[in-house]
């Protein structure tokens, strides 16, 4: 059987010839008139095709990039219950023979490019994505072979028998004798399972046709035998329900040699558009018929006898007048209606593109480029996110990061709480030091003093401010060890081998440094046992606590118990000054400093580590996202450029 089709061949002229055109080749008069009116339709056909086929190629171009996996496409979609007519319809448009049968015949979404390449012998490309992920493309040059290969992808996507798959599949054709036309075929409407097929393999299809149709983005086209109510076409209310109004559904009349007598003109009413309007309005075809299919007549001797059909019926013979009528006026109607809605669609179009751009990048921004996979871009890469740390690091310990929960802020609100309780001692010390005399007076007469007294009742109370300023040492301890953890998370956020090493990292030099703090406090501690401070501040300090003036020339005789107990008094209070600076000094230099600087060294010593990639392995969540993200920008920059270009 034959199955090149050609438009020029079907009427004798161009793809895009006029009613007024057309009418020459009814006229044969001369070959001459003949002769002209075809170079005139070539020319025709040709100011079109130059005005057309750019804005088709582009919005394929924008698909074959990727680009209708972010955004919707302006295209033409193809639905119609199961036995509508559709294949024949699109059979007689692409020139191809396409899957037939009873059932579902068409299992995934099937796009349609037909491109009309002057000069050149019929071409075909089959493209689509195997289910391990990788892209398949199939090219021949024998058009017998489409039904076999499309077949062959749906079993290969959808499975062997009555399955359906939402993976599209694009076959492409390029000949001398097609129309310039991106359609996409959808599967049949079915209402009734048959057997091998899912109990809700009619909502499945449904669900299918109405993630295309719903877009705004869609013509859709419509497929309808003449020969049922139209009112109750499942497919037209389906269309109907996402378009109310009719403004992006184009109807196609199949069938109409089925009709029965006398309702003619009520099909006529609907292809004026009087019962169901539709902004795009109806076309009626008659394609081939299965007895002419059986007697093998080519497709451009069927388009002939569709021609004789409408031109010899005696109510149908008008919409052959007004291109209401064969397959030829349909091909020109649906490119002149996708071109047009592709010009209104590419500003919107173009916008989208853009904000989905900007907006990838800023994706991107926060999950920063993976690393290489060679082994010395690895490791410049990890020398990178290490010193990015490293300076972090720092920045935090200087006080110079300014984090949500600022450290320093919190570090200065714990030493406030130590100086504040330091203070609060200060009461309690001054109303029990004459109690605490006479509990340590020796073999002395009242009134006399005794400078061992005096030590042990400090040595005593101060000793009591230990287990608080190892209370004070943990906290701290905490809050570092909190905040070192969250730059860890930052910049090694996608990275858990390097989180779990550095947090391992963190918390063995707290645990050291928390050692050698405690040991320098009670260090510190064992010093005051040793009761010392400058003459000239302890004198200051006695001054201030008694309203008299002392000094190293005139020094004090207390003879009196208060007066004794003002001396404890006045130590205590330099006691309590020099705790409340000494400890956060020596707190911030082991806990923050030199915890900063051990980490900062010890983490430069992962690049020794032979295993840099396993050190920058990800999670496979956000390894994923990159990937998809980097795919993104790649699909969207070159949508840009190509419609820049256009």
């Amino acid at each position: 059987m034959s199955t090149s089709g050609t438009f020029d061949k079907m009427s004798g002229s161009g793809a895009f010839s006029s009613p007024d055109q057309r009418s020459t080749y009814d006229d044969e008069d001369s070959d001459s008139s003949q002769n002209e009116s075809q170079k005139m339709n070539g020319e025709v056909h040709s100011h079109l095709e130059k005005s057309i086929r750019p804005y088709i190629d582009l919005i394929d171009t924008l698909r074959s990039i990727g680009i209708h996996k972010d955004l919707s496409l302006p295209t033409i979609v193809v639905i119609g219950d199961q036995s509508s007519g559709k294949s024949s319809v699109l059979e007689a448009l692409s020139g191809v023979a396409l899957p037939r049968g009873t059932g579902i015949v068409t299992r995934c979404p099937l796009e349609l490019r037909l491109k009309k390449v002057p000069g050149v012998k019929w071409k075909a490309v089959l493209t689509y994505n195997k289910k391990t992920g990788k892209s398949k493309k199939i090219e021949f040059a024998d058009s017998s072979l489409v039904e076999q290969h499309v077949a062959a992808a749906q079993n290969e996507l959808a499975g062997e028998g009555v399955g359906i798959c939402d993976e599209l599949i694009t076959l492409e054709i390029m000949s001398p004798d097609v129309c310039d036309l991106t359609l996409i075929d959808l599967p049949g409407i079915a209402r009734v399972p048959v057997e091998g097929q899912p109990e809700d393999i009619g909502k499945q299809i449904k669900r299918l046709i109405m993630k295309f149709i719903t877009k705004h983005e869609t013509i859709n086209l419509v497929v309808v035998p003449c020969n049922t109510d139209i009112a109750t076409t499942e497919a037209l209310k389906m269309a109907q329900e996402v378009d109310p109004e009719g403004i992006r559904t184009v109807a196609i009349l199949t069938k109409p040699d089925l009709i029965d007598k006398g309702t003619e003109k009520n099909i006529l009413k609907i292809v004026n558009n009087k019962v169901i309007p539709l902004l795009k309005g109806y076309i009626m075809v008659k394609c081939r018929g299965q007895q002419q299919i059986n007697d093998e007549i080519p497709l451009e001797e069927a388009a002939q006898m569709e021609r004789d059909f409408f031109q010899n019926h005696d109510y149908f013979r008008c919409l052959l007048e007004e291109n209401k009528a064969t397959v030829k006026s349909l091909a020109v109607k649906l490119t002149q209606d996708l071109v047009d809605h592709i010009k209104k669609s590419l500003p919107q179009l173009k916008e989208q593109i853009n904000k989905q751009l900007w907006s990838v990048r800023r994706a991107l921004k926060y999950c920063e480029y993976g690393p290489p996979e060679d082994l010395e871009g690895a490791k410049e890469f990890l020398i990178k996110v290490l010193n990015r740390f490293n300076e972090q690091i720092n920045s935090l310990s200087s006080g110079e990061l300014m984090t949500e929960k600022k450290m320093f802020v919190q570090l200065r609100d714990e030493f406030k709480k130590w100086n504040d309780y330091l203070n609060s001692t200060k009461t309690s010390f001054n109303s029990s030091t004459i109690q605490l005399s006479e509990t340590y007076r020796g073999r002395e007469l009242p009134g006399f003093s005794n400078y061992t007294k005096f030590e042990k009742i400090l040595q005593d109370h101060v000793a009591k401010l230990k287990d608080p300023a190892i209370d004070l040492l943990n906290n701290i301890k905490d809050i570092i060890i909190k905040q070192f953890t969250d730059v860890v998370n930052k910049c090694f956020q996608n990275y858990h081998v390097l989180q779990n090493i550095t947090k391992d990292k963190i918390n063995n030099i707290q645990l050291t440094q928390l050692e050698k703090a405690e040991e320098r406090i009670s260090e510190q501690f064992k010093m005051e046992k040793r009761i010392y401070t400058q003459d000239p501040i302890f004198l200051k300090t006695l001054s201030e606590i008694t309203n008299e003036t002392f000094s190293e020339k005139e020094l004090p005789v207390f003879d009196k118990q208060s007066k004794y107990s003002h001396m404890l008094e006045a130590y205590y209070e330099v006691v309590v000054q020099r705790m409340a600076d000494q400890l956060p000094l020596m707190i911030f230099f082991y806990m923050l400093q030199e915890t900063a600087q051990h980490l900062s060294t010890d983490i430069m010593k992962l690049l020794e580590k032979p295993d840099v990639h396993e050190l920058l392995s990800e999670d496979s969540d956000v390894s994923r996202r990159r990937k998809d993200l980097r795919a993104r920008l790649n699909r969207l920059t070159a949508a840009v450029e190509a419609i820049t270009n256009f």
